[in-house]
């Protein structure tokens, strides 16, 4: 319910910063995910995943400016070969995906024209429920998830292109308190101003 009422205030002050904005662009973007889930029932590996969605940047002055974005995110993840020790009933060694509805709401500065430096938060909605990870289709992971998201991108006139690191800040374990889940990793994408 917190990280729900989180994300509906966040937007809710980007929006209303849309009219102190001096510039207003929109546009879309894609690109792949590097990601894994931290914990020791997962194994430690990353995979790749994608990325999809669009951005508006928000530019307050010539170096700073917020970039609220609406992202589908995909994670993709093995569990360890002691999955089933941990967790009884459980699948050891297999493969799952998890897709978020991600609204990440980044704070932009730029030294200058070509690069900006972008850090923020980014709170995930899960859109699918991967339940393959339990021979009772048991469900495993939470609704929810938050992150720090930290990277740079190249503003290439229309063109963007960037990079960012993300670390999970809330455990995405639903099945208990035993051990904590969270997602790490990189995301590198291109994109383009529509507007």
């Amino acid at each position: 319910m917190k990280l729900k009422s989180l994300a509906l205030l966040t937007i809710a002050s980007t929006l209303t910063s849309l009219s102190f904005a001096q510039g207003f662009h929109i546009g879309a973007k894609a690109g792949a995910n590097i990601f894994k889930i931290d914990g020791t029932s997962m194994k430690d590996e990353f995979k790749f995943g994608y990325n999809l969605g669009a951005f508006a940047e928000l530019n307050f002055s010539e170096k700073w400016g917020i970039q609220p974005e609406l992202m589908w995110n995909q994670t993709n993840f093995r569990t360890a070969n002691n999955f089933n020790d941990i967790y009884p009933g459980g699948k050891s060694d297999i493969e799952g995906k998890l897709n978020y509805l991600s609204i990440p709401v980044l704070l932009s500065f730029s030294p200058a024209k070509l690069i900006s430096f972008q850090a923020g938060p980014q709170f995930g909605i899960l859109l699918n429920k991967d339940e393959s990870v339990f021979e009772n289709g048991r469900e495993a992971f939470k609704r929810g998830d938050f992150s720090m998201l930290g990277g740079v991108q190249l503003n290439l006139g229309a063109l963007k292109l960037g990079g960012r690191y993300v670390v999970g800040l809330a455990n995405i374990n639903d099945i208990d308190d035993r051990e904590k889940w969270k997602n790490q990793g990189f995301q590198v994408y291109l994109g383009t101003r529509i507007l």
